[in-house]
């Protein structure tokens, strides 16, 4: 091999040599975000349904043939007006009879406090004086007997008679009696008419049961009647949401009831008008857990008009506010991916770049949301905080702090827990 063949393989193991160097000991690139002070909000997002405040389901008591039914589906009605109307030809015929044995057991009270005690009296007067008489005629028959005009057996005669006599007046004292405003006649009459009286008042009862009305002001919002059709105790003619303020429930993945409080701000959407929103505020969290879908339902008010598109039972998509911090300092979530654990105690490691080296951070950590995480302590202002992943500590890094750098880093590592829907904080 020539000298100038030796010379130029030399070169070029030199040369290879320093590449391999510069590549072995170069600093790598690795995406990163400087720390700044900056609004960090925390949201709850669930989904909703409009619900009013009050709904009941109006049935009827009665086993009868609707005749008419005077309200459609989405009609507004008033306390009192008439919904349905059933037939009532057999019940107006019951209280027509019940009303006659009222009149009825009326006349014989008032029969026996007239007439009734007027015959009573003179009853009592008559047998009297037949006693009287009765009496006189013994005591001459004994005034005879004893003379020996007349026979004993004449005498027995005279005695039978006082005695029919005394029976007759006992018999018409206790007729009279009983006419008395205390006495039996007049009691049971005054029952009986009680009974007709109170069989009056189930009759009208009845009859009034054949007719619905609407127990407030409410919106129809099933009628599930026709006429013709023959209705029971028990089933639900129609379905109505009473006049109120219109109120929306969800539920919310238990996980999440740390950070529900009442009176916490929301915004709303419907899924029919995704681009109108509306304001709500919650107002109540219930006190038990659905146990089978490990889920708690919860209430929110609207503090201003509901739009008009609102329907019941519309599905909504509600955002709560959980949290704010109006300036405060933030990393992004990509920068504690690493360290999921360490994050459920308030704490996590993160790797910022410092005069050219990877240097960790131990933080602790305040409010969080799926993007960015609070830091209370750890990290100033101005600190280079790496996104990817972060050499050995102590290694050499060139930290890129370019929008096209973080923007590279999050699709890098996109958690996939931002992908869940219902009841996901954000």
């Amino acid at each position: 091999m020539s000298r100038r063949s030796m010379f130029t393989l030399a070169a070029a193991a030199l040369v290879l040599a320093a590449v391999l160097a510069w590549w072995f000991t170069r600093a790598p690139v690795v995406a990163a975000t400087v720390v700044q002070p900056a609004p960090l909000v925390r949201t709850l997002l669930f989904s909703a349904r409009v619900a009013a405040a009050s709904r009941v389901e109006l049935g009827s008591t009665l086993t009868g043939r609707v005749r008419e039914v005077l309200v459609a589906e989405g009609a507004t009605v008033r306390q009192g007006d008439v919904l349905v109307r059933l037939e009532s030809e057999e019940l107006r015929a019951a209280l027509d009879q019940a009303r006659a044995s009222e009149r009825q057991a009326a006349a014989r009270l008032a029969g026996l406090r007239s007439s009734g005690r007027k015959a009573a009296q003179a009853g009592v007067a008559q047998a009297d004086s037949v006693l009287q008489a009765a009496q006189a005629e013994l005591q001459r028959t004994q005034e005879l007997v004893a003379r020996g005009f007349l026979s004993e057996a004449r005498l027995d005669e005279t005695r039978r008679a006082v005695a029919v006599a005394q029976a007759q007046l006992a018999g018409a004292s206790a007729q009279r009696a009983a006419n008395d405003e205390q006495g039996t006649d007049v009691t049971q009459a005054q029952a009986q008419l009680a009974l007709a009286r109170s069989a009056v008042s189930a009759a009208q009862a009845r009859l009034e049961q054949a007719v619905l009305t609407a127990p407030s002001d409410a919106r129809v919002l099933v009628r599930a009647v026709e006429p013709g059709q023959i209705v029971q105790p028990g089933r639900a003619l129609l379905t109505l949401a009473l006049a109120g303020a219109a109120q929306l429930e969800g539920q919310v993945d238990e996980r999440y009831l740390e950070q529900l409080r009442v009176g916490q701000p929301a915004r709303v959407s419907a899924d029919a008008f995704p681009s109108q929103h509306f304001e709500a505020r919650l107002l109540s969290i219930a006190p038990l857990v659905d146990a089978q879908r490990g889920a708690v339902e919860v209430k929110l008010s609207l503090p201003q008009a509901p739009p008009a598109y609102l329907r019941e039972d519309m599905t909504l998509s509600v955002q709560v506010e959980t949290g704010r911090r109006e300036r405060t300092l933030v990393v992004p979530v990509q920068a504690l991916a690493g360290d999921r654990e360490a994050r459920s105690d308030g704490t996590a490691t993160v790797f910022v770049a410092r005069d050219g080296r990877v240097e960790p951070r131990r933080l602790r950590l305040g409010l969080a949301t799926l993007e960015a995480v609070e830091v209370l302590e750890g990290l100033s202002a101005g600190d280079v905080v790496l996104l990817g992943p972060a050499p050995a500590a102590g290694r050499r890094v060139h930290a890129d702090t370019s929008a096209t750098a973080q923007r590279a880093a999050q699709a890098s590592r996109e958690d996939v827990g931002s992908a869940l829907g219902n009841a996901m904080g954000r």
